[in-house]
């Protein structure tokens, strides 16, 4: 768990990515990592999920695959088998927490609030989606949120209204290990092509979390 936190932490900021056709896997993969972005967090949200992560699994081994949207033991169990480094919720499922830890699969429940949070942590957790980021009151809810657990180490993915202009805010909060966006390969991008465009956007948000952590 420990190299996996430094992989994300080193890179800083996670591509959230519903993908709805398993042609356009490689595309992406290589359109990311061009940018300079070898990680990507594939969601349940839609049908092509697992066999996206099962052929960047095989196809494209540089890049680190996370499987979003976890709501059930059955989605779990399909990331873990389609070969995703690890695995993301929107929100807190206790039997999912103990189900990963189980099977020996690194997770990151979604928390919002004090309760939540300290839930994760009784269970286990060291990573934690903070999601809806936006809508939840950003950078300094999760600071105070965060703040009586510091002493416990949590890390922390915000997620949801986090936007290339706002990495930075995010980023001063030193228990943030990466923020996480779905502007970087939008579903329409992938549906008409926009190969340059997503490795454009992945190299620009780099860039940006290049910047906030001083270069």
């Amino acid at each position: 768990m420990t190299d996996l936190l430094d992989r994300i932490g080193a890179i800083g900021v996670v591509p959230v990515i519903a993908i709805e056709s398993v042609d356009d896997a490689i595309p992406l993969a290589d359109a990311l990592l061009e940018g300079g972005l070898p990680l990507a967090e594939i969601t349940f949200r839609t049908k092509a999920a697992a066999d996206v992560m099962h052929i960047l699994r095989d196809k494209r081994p540089d890049l680190l695959v996370g499987a979003g949207t976890i709501l059930d033991i059955a989605s779990l169990d399909a990331a873990q088998a389609a070969g995703a480094a690890f695995g993301l919720a929107p929100g807190f499922d206790a039997k999912i927490v103990t189900g990963a830890t189980t099977r020996n699969f690194p997770f990151a429940p979604g928390i919002m609030t004090p309760s939540e949070l300290g839930a994760a942590i009784k269970l286990g957790a060291r990573l934690c989606k903070f999601f809806p980021a936006g809508i939840a009151g950003g950078p300094a809810a999760l600071a105070g949120v965060s703040a009586p657990f510091a002493h416990l180490g949590p890390r922390f993915i915000p997620t949801g209204g986090v936007t290339e202009s706002t990495i930075a805010e995010w980023l001063t909060i030193k228990t943030v290990l990466a923020v996480g966006g779905t502007w970087i390969a939008t579903t329409k991008d992938m549906a008409d092509g926009r190969w340059t465009d997503i490795a454009a956007k992945a190299r620009a948000a780099v860039a940006r979390v290049r910047a906030a952590r001083g270069g």
